[in-house]
């Protein structure tokens, strides 16, 4: 196993789950499914199917060879004739009947759709445990002020389960992209080679009415309300870009979360997990970097560039098909769903186990807070009496002052200043006592609540919790 190149999406990252879903052994055991459902609908419509054959069709469904079908596919260069081979030969009596009337796409097609549909379900229960984990942290840290930043510069203040709920609102997104996209799914069906479903037609001599009752038929089997009204040999390939823009969207929200855990993890403010026995760095044994996060974005960059696949090959398909895609889609498909899954696992123990350091958030808010409360002590000042046109002039040239003390590593003294000039009309400790900092975050606990309050029902079911990581 070492002497080959391995995918490390499926060594170190995506869950079990997704990896059994993209295995060839799902993958072939569900075109047995199709073949088995075909063979069914078809004795039961009428045509010369017999039930013993489909017993034994059935039976065999997990018996596969990959041996023999290998071996096969080697001499006649067709993956799907040699699965048919390789399912005659555990199936004998009903050899000459599968794959009647169905093309290649009938079993490729279908089984794309149901392995891509079973994984963006697993992937929406795993977004809503994230956003479930999120919904926690918000609501623990809803009224804890901590200072704000835009251009990553110190702004107004905010709170620190505002900032989680900001994160909580673009995974929440996500889950409304993935059920458009799963809501988008349609069966293929058996539809020929074409779509025009001329070789059912010309099975069930010319009756139309059965080739649309055994579409349903197969449509139903595999749980789809229903097939593409209308297609080529394959189904329309803007689903799979649809799919992986979903797939995208996630990677961007779980992206800008990790970001900001890595920026707020520089001055020690917000931490993400940190095992007992982790090492942090080769080199500089004290270190304690966000690897988790980074990773996070590092495999989010990964997706964000492979979903511009998708609406490629859906816009250089030719007339009724083309062979173009297959390839592409055999690796981009697959590793969009797999490198989705790995970022929601990480994303999950990163919300689980984040760690909010209270005496920093408070250090670095107050630091910032007498400059950012500057207009509400000039507004206090004013209604006793003083100026407020006189009153901006002391603040502005006293901020300067203060501000020069901290680009020189020296602690702001901005409030004594201010008390200083006399000009307030307050003391230092009447000044100090407006600088409480929860008067200063508007209504982020309010704001907080009521979103939390919106969205519990997407939530509230969810297990939580983290995912279990090994590397």
């Amino acid at each position: 196993m070492y002497d080959k190149y391995e995918s490390p999406l499926s060594t170190r990252y995506a869950s079990e789950y997704m990896l059994r879903l993209f295995s060839q052994r799902t993958r072939i055991e569900t075109w047995r499914r199709l073949w088995t459902e075909l063979a069914r609908a078809e004795h039961d419509l009428g045509l010369p199917v017999t039930a013993e054959q489909v017993a034994e069709l059935e039976a065999h469904i997990s018996d596969v060879d990959f041996d023999v079908a290998a071996a096969q596919e080697k001499k006649v260069r067709h993956d799907v004739m040699a699965h048919v081979y390789a399912y005659g030969q555990v199936a004998p009596s009903a050899a000459g009947i599968i794959h009647l009337g169905a093309t290649s796409c009938y079993v490729t097609d279908n089984a794309d759709l149901i392995l891509y549909r079973d994984g963006l379900r697993y992937l929406r229960g795993e977004l809503v445990k994230v956003v479930a984990n999120l919904a926690a942290f918000a609501a623990r840290y809803k009224a804890l002020p901590t200072l704000g930043y835009t251009h990553y510069q110190p702004a107004q203040p905010t709170t620190v389960g505002k900032r989680a709920a900001l994160w909580m609102q673009d995974l929440l997104s996500d889950v409304e992209e993935l059920d458009f996209a799963i809501d988008a799914f349609r069966f293929l069906g058996c539809r020929g080679a074409t779509g025009t479903e001329a070789s059912l037609l010309d099975l069930f001599d010319g009756d139309g009415e059965k080739v649309e009752a055994l579409n349903r038929r197969l449509a139903d089997a595999f749980g789809f309300a229903r097939c593409f009204d209308v297609c080529g040999q394959t189904y329309p390939r803007k689903l799979d870009s649809r799919i992986l823009n979903a797939l995208s969207s996630i990677a961007q929200s779980c992206y800008r979360m990790a970001n900001d855990v890595r920026l707020l993890q520089h001055d020690r403010q917000l931490q993400e997990p940190f095992e007992k026995t982790q090492i942090g760095s080769s080199a500089m044994p004290y270190k304690r970097n966000p690897m988790r996060s980074e990773r996070i974005c590092s495999l989010a960059r990964y997706l964000m560039a492979s979903a511009a696949n998708a609406p490629m090959t859906a816009s250089t398909q030719w007339l009724e098909r083309t062979l173009d895609d297959s390839a592409n889609r055999r690796i981009s498909m697959p590793e969009g769903f797999l490198c989705a899954d790995a970022i929601l696992r990480l994303a999950q123990n990163v919300t689980a186990g984040l760690c909010v350091n209270e005496a920093i958030v408070d250090k670095c808010l107050r630091e910032y807070l007498p400059f950012l409360a500057t207009e509400n002590l000039m507004m206090e000042a004013v209604k006793r009496g003083g100026d407020r046109q006189a009153l901006h002039e002391v603040i502005r040239r006293c901020s300067m002052e203060a501000a020069q003390k901290l680009q020189n590593g020296e602690p702001s003294d901005l409030i004594a200043r201010l008390a200083a000039t006399g000009e307030f009309g307050m003391t230092e400790a009447e000044l100090l006592a407006l600088l409480a900092p929860e008067n200063y975050v508007g209504r982020c606990e309010a704001q907080v609540e009521a979103f939390l309050e919106r969205h519990r029902s997407v939530y509230e079911t969810a297990a939580g919790g983290s995912a279990e990581l090994n590397v």
